[in-house]
């Protein structure tokens, strides 16, 4: 097989244009040099025709071009070669497309999660071939689609449900809006004679400590090929079989010998296998890891579990919600992915659910989360709307879904595939039953066509209808009580306590919202003066009366902000606090609680959102929260009928023996009472000790708070009043700092004379690319931290608010 590659990387020229819509003047007629892959606002950035989208208002201004049709084309030298086939490939079209070779129309495609191969011998010159790729404007053809398919439910403004692409592409309640258009992965003409492999699907299983390979291979063959050996090879094991021309699909089992098996990380190394399959002359290979991955959901004394066993040991799930990591899918590259996904694991996370709002990821996800151990769960992309079950969309949901299925059957990370995102609960409880009437609304896939085809194509991987979902038809899709529960009132409309009222199985969406790190907000958002309504600021807050939501939410936890710089810090720390208090309270529940998927980790352009980890990968307060409450040893204090419990969550393989020490103080240091208590607490296993009544109890709750302290986690605090009624001194008062200049940055020491709540160094205000190692620590009087913090620092720097931040800074004058 020999493959000319069309894409620019590679030397091919490709140009834009703009062929119909409501086209900018500055772009109208013009011949624009593209880059494949890629997408139309790329290329016209990169040209000077539009500003940067992220920028102030630019999300408006540049609506125009997803209402315009538009025309990548290219002309390439070709010389004919022995092969009996030459195939156009093209791995991805996003979305509704027209192929033309050499003025023939090749095929017409709809679907930007699918690829296409398209046999063009009789169509290839020798010598110049011309290339054209139409592409029909994504909003109008999703409005074509609806009225064709008919109108239906959905949260956003344009039908992202009628057509096959990226849903939040459309924008979202954290997403801009760019509706693009574009060849948006690798294209190019590959040669083949004989037999081609198709696909491959290697489903590793484990019988004992033997592994076993049964590899389904996938054939397509040229006219007039002879039979071909298929043989497919796994740590020295070989297995060979003679196909007969025409047969499509050839099964062989490997067994592998003893193997080393796969765990999610925390619970055992991640060893991978390589796999090559070869049929003729054509090579195919990927990896595998060996184990078993079950879904409980059966009944039990307190509803249904969610329980995820790998190699028959149950995973406590510690994790977070992943959307596309830009807006222009085209710029994710294996680095930043591993950048993203170290993020993840750096913040003690075992799992990441791919939302089905986005897209099936690169191999370049699944690779990584195969060597970090770090867990997969696939939703596939319904979210959040009813969809047809008709065609034209039904054979195009069935085809992208055969595709993905066998592709990432091979990646020991995938742990379950999931229907949809929220669209069983919406068809229960948001008014969908009576809009909809009879039409069908998506029901048939997560119930029927989803499931039969992971049965067929991947029945190692569980399968789950939707998030939320109870597991049995008499329950609401969303009751607490049965399987997995989106959380999402908290954020709406109560108090982030309010996540104390709920006994969730499995949490598997909540979250809460702070902006991002002050220079990605300062990068894109230029309101003079800054403020958290100002026209641009809005721009960059999707959720509906989201910044009226952050006010709301800081409630009787923080004051009003007297400054942006301070309603900065004070929402982003609110929004650490609510997660942290959330996970902590749903890790106390254990093991009526199986665990939790936090919304969400990532950003996919500058905004105020609910991520960890914003889109210049700036870490925010919530990651250091993220990373002390998914710690594999927790001590958390826990309101038990007015009272804090000790509550110690051991989610390790070892015993847990610790002296901890808890004491009552005041905020200068004086001990008022004190506790020791001896944990010892099964692997696994959780223990709850309740605290002796002179060390729970307070007598001044304006000047005192409880610590727990051990060897083995990170210290615990109990308050008796909220942060504006606390007798806090202020920042500068109470702490001391000492800096220390390093070839790669700046070591700073914070030594406190008094109590200093969840201190948080922006190390972005001294360098917009710096980074440090630690936040939101609290210290006590006569405590010490040291803070790391890595980028090109300056000379003059003043260490002191906004820099160096702590919830002292809100409560004092």
């Amino acid at each position: 097989m020999t493959l000319t590659s069309l894409n620019s990387a590679d030397g091919t020229s490709w140009v834009l244009r703009a062929v119909s819509g409501p086209i900018d003047a500055g772009v109208t007629g013009r011949d624009i040099p593209a880059v494949v892959p890629g997408e139309v606002q790329l290329d016209l950035l990169a040209a000077g025709l539009i500003a940067d989208p992220f920028d102030g208002v630019n999300e408006k201004v540049q609506a125009w071009i997803g209402h315009c049709d538009w025309r990548y084309s290219t002309t390439f030298s070709w010389t004919p070669n022995d092969a009996d086939r030459h195939d156009l490939v093209a791995d991805g079209l996003d979305t509704a497309a027209a192929i033309t070779l050499n003025g023939v129309e090749v095929a017409r495609t709809q679907n930007q999660h699918r690829s296409y191969r398209f046999d063009v011998a009789a169509l290839l010159r020798d010598g110049e071939n011309e290339l054209v790729v139409d592409f029909r404007s994504p909003i109008e053809f999703a409005r074509e689609q609806e009225a064709l398919l008919g109108e239906r439910p959905t949260v956003m403004h344009h039908p992202f449900n009628a057509i096959r692409k990226v849903a939040s592409n459309f924008g979202w309640d954290w997403g801009i809006d760019v509706s693009s258009s574009g060849i948006w992965k690798s294209i190019g003409i590959e040669s083949w004679s004989g037999v081609r492999i198709a696909s491959v699907r290697p489903l590793a299983d484990v019988d004992g400590t033997a592994g076993i390979l049964t590899a389904h291979v996938g054939l397509e063959w040229a006219a007039g090929a002879a039979a071909a050996d298929v043989s497919v090879t796994v740590n020295g094991h070989t297995e060979t079989v003679q196909v007969a021309p025409g047969e499509t699909d050839a099964v062989l089992r490997v067994d592998a010998g003893t193997v080393a098996l796969w765990w999610p990380r925390g619970y055992g190394d991640q060893p991978l296998s390589d796999v090559e399959v070869t049929a003729g002359d054509a090579t195919w290979r990927s990896r595998v890891g060996f184990r078993t991955v079950v879904l409980d959901t059966a009944a039990d004394e307190h509803g249904s579990r969610f329980h995820l066993t790998v190699n028959g040991t149950l995973i406590g799930i510690r994790g977070a919600n992943w959307i596309p990591d830009d807006a222009f899918v085209t710029r994710i590259t294996r680095d930043r992915y591993r950048s993203r996904i170290a993020d993840a694991v750096d913040a003690n996370m075992n799992l990441l659910r791919v939302w089905g709002g986005g897209l099936y990821e690169s191999d370049d996800f699944y690779d990584a989360c195969d060597e970090l151990g770090v867990l997969v769960w696939q939703d596939f992309l319904f979210a959040c709307a009813a969809y047809a079950e008709e065609d034209p969309l039904r054979s195009e949901v069935e085809a992208e879904a055969r595709e993905h299925i066998t592709r990432l059957s091979s990646h020991p990370s995938l742990a379950l595939w999931n229907g949809c995102n929220e669209n069983i609960w919406a068809y229960v409880e948001w008014g969908w039953r009576q809009q909809l009437g009879s039409k069908t609304w998506g029901e048939g896939y997560y119930f029927d066509l989803l499931p039969a085809l992971v049965a067929e194509l991947d029945p190692s991987t569980p399968y789950s209808p939707g998030s939320p979902f109870s597991y049995t038809r008499y329950a609401h899709p969303n009751d607490s009580r049965h399987g997995t529960t989106h959380i999402w009132d908290v954020w709406n409309d109560r108090d982030y306590t309010a996540y104390g009222d709920y006994r969730p199985r499995f949490a598997s969406e909540f979250g809460f919202q702070g902006p991002p790190a002050w220079s990605t907000l300062t990068a894109s958002v230029h309101d003079k003066p800054l403020d958290p309504y100002g026209e641009q600021m809005l721009v960059h807050q999707k959720a509906a009366d989201g910044n009226l939501k952050l006010e709301r939410g800081l409630g009787e936890h923080l004051p009003a902000p007297r400054s942006i710089e301070e309603w900065h810090w004070a929402t982003q720390l609110n929004q650490a606090r609510a997660l942290r208090f959330g996970i902590e309270h749903f890790r106390s529940l254990t093991p009526l609680n199986s665990g939790s998927i936090v919304w969400q980790l990532n950003d996919n352009w500058p905004v105020i959102s609910w991520a960890a980890v914003d889109y210049a990968g700036h870490r925010k307060p919530l990651w250091h929260a993220l990373k002390h409450a998914f710690a594999d040893r927790l001590i958390t204090f826990q309101p038990r009928d007015g009272r804090p419990t000790l509550v110690a969550h051991n989610d390790s393989a070892d015993r847990w023996r610790d002296t901890v020490r808890v004491t009552r103080q005041a905020f200068d240091g004086t001990e008022l009472a004190s506790q020791l208590i001896q944990l010892d607490v099964e692997p696994r296993g959780i223990a709850h000790v309740d605290l002796d009544t002179r060390v729970s109890t307070a007598t001044d709750a304006s000047g005192e708070f409880v610590s727990a302290t051990g060897a083995d986690a990170t210290p615990a605090f109990w308050y008796f009043a909220e942060d504006p009624d606390l007798s806090l001194l202020p920042t500068s008062e109470a702490v001391e700092v000492s800096t220390e200049r390093m070839p790669t940055g700046l070591r700073m020491t914070v030594t406190a004379t008094s109590l200093v709540k969840d201190i948080v160094i922006q190390a972005d205000r001294l360098d917009a690319a710096a980074s440090v190692d630690r936040g939101l620590v609290t210290l006590v009087a006569g405590a010490s931290a040291v803070f790391t913090v890595t980028g090109d620092i300056g000379s003059d720097v003043r260490i002191g608010f906004p820099v160096l931040c702590a919830a002292n800074d809100l409560v004092t004058g």
